[in-house]
């Protein structure tokens, strides 16, 4: 059986903290050894951020006991992908983990982008990403 690799954007952090029950699948593959969960310190930072509640963030940190933290992209480095430079990093970061996906929300920036593999990583929204699962 092949462990996906899977990298979370900043906004599948937050969703999964907001409503825990909304994506709670991931935890379940994670815990399961079907997939092992990534994202960088730059998207935890930016979950975090966005969060109101306390009790939310406590969610968000239990979450993170089933997350990799990997390293962040050099915001220098080249991305093939024509994105906001905020979004670069975070992208290359995904890719440099050697990601097989890439799940966000983040239709607006990424979209145009979603079902295509890039450096070898898929960007998927998670829905979509669960139901190839």
């Amino acid at each position: 059986m092949t462990i996906h690799r899977v990298f979370l954007d900043a906004n599948i952090l937050f969703s999964m903290s907001w409503k825990p029950s909304s994506l709670i699948r991931l935890i379940d593959l994670a815990r399961t050894g079907q997939c092992a969960l990534m994202a960088s310190g730059y998207v935890l930072e930016e979950a975090r951020r966005n969060l109101p509640k306390a009790d939310q963030k406590t969610v968000l940190e239990n979450i993170m006991r089933h997350v990799a933290l990997v390293p962040e992209a050099d915001p220098t480095m080249a991305c093939p992908l024509d994105l906001p430079s905020k979004d670069r990093p975070v992208f290359m970061s995904a890719a440099l983990a050697q990601a097989d996906f890439f799940l966000t929300g983040d239709i607006r920036h990424f979209g145009p982008f979603f079902g295509q593999t890039v450096l070898g990583v898929r960007i998927l929204t998670a829905r979509e990403y669960l139901l190839e699962a």
